[in-house]
């Protein structure tokens, strides 16, 4: 990528000189990674910016069009690999915004979302430099969308929970989720979802509660899987289910539409599912 640097790049110490040289920073929620579900204001921001940080999930296939101006940096973390550390970001952040310039942070998703956007706020309030949040479309609602499942129906479901998958949940936050009766959409579940699933099982869950697995999310090879709670370890086994997805649990999995049902099929489904209640 031109303009790019890739991989670490370790940070050298604060720069000093008086505060009024001090740029700034903008944290961006770049959503599930689809250019077109940046927000106007995240576009402005990276056409300013001086130096833009991005993460591997965020929208950075044509970052040298969307921030023509900016030095890009690569700070992407993946599974098992983290070449910057979260520390080693945030001393970026600061280095670039005290030596005058523009900072955009780059993210997946949305910041306040599992972002650790707040650690990075946290950074830059330390070193007085002034930031601002842009809001991103979050994963856990957009992706289930892309697949055509609602988190919401009337009857259904009313409400819905978004945890992360990162490490194995405890088994009072398992009999919680299985208690709610509502969706469950987990982010970065892939790994857990074994500890996960048989947890939900273990308290009480039924075991043909409906379970998707939404890969890849937005992307030309996005792809879902479609299972019960009991069967969805081996049905993700046998499709070869890999980072990065989205999990679904619910009733609500059962209204999906990937967009190539035929009329008559939808129109059946739609009696099944029709809310006589208005």
């Amino acid at each position: 990528m031109a303009g790019s640097v890739s991989g670490p790049l370790v940070s050298t110490g604060s720069v000093s000189g008086p505060l009024a040289s001090t740029g700034s920073v903008t944290l961006i929620g770049g959503g599930p990674g689809a250019v077109e579900l940046l927000t106007v204001a995240a576009v402005t921001a990276l056409q300013q910016a001086d130096v833009v940080l991005f993460d591997r999930l965020a929208p950075n296939d044509d970052l040298t069009s969307l921030a023509p101006r900016a030095t890009l940096i690569d700070v992407g973390k993946r599974a098992g690999s983290h070449p910057v550390s979260q520390i080693e970001i945030e001393d970026l952040l600061v280095e670039h915004a005290l030596a005058g310039q523009r900072v955009v942070r780059l993210k997946g998703g949305d910041p306040y979302v599992f972002g650790r956007g707040s650690e990075e706020v946290l950074a830059c309030h330390r070193n007085g430099i002034a930031v601002t949040v842009v809001s991103g479309v979050t994963s856990a609602i957009a992706v289930p969308a892309a697949a055509g499942i609602p988190l919401t129906h009337r009857g259904i479901s009313h409400a819905f929970t978004v945890i992360s998958g990162h490490a194995p949940l405890t088994d009072n936050e398992l009999e919680g989720l299985a208690l709610l009766g509502s969706t469950i959409v987990v982010l970065m579940g892939v790994g857990t979802l074994p500890t996960f699933s048989q947890g939900l099982l273990r308290h009480g869950m039924p075991a043909d509660m409906p379970v998707a697995i939404i890969e890849r999310g937005f992307s030309a090879t996005q792809r879902t899987t479609v299972s019960t709670l009991s069967t969805v370890l081996a049905d993700a086994a046998a499709a070869g289910v890999r980072s990065p997805a989205v999990l679904v649990v619910g009733e609500v999995v059962r209204l999906a539409f990937s967009g190539d049902t035929s009329a008559e099929e939808l129109v059946a489904r739609a009696a099944e599912f029709a809310v006589t209640d208005r």
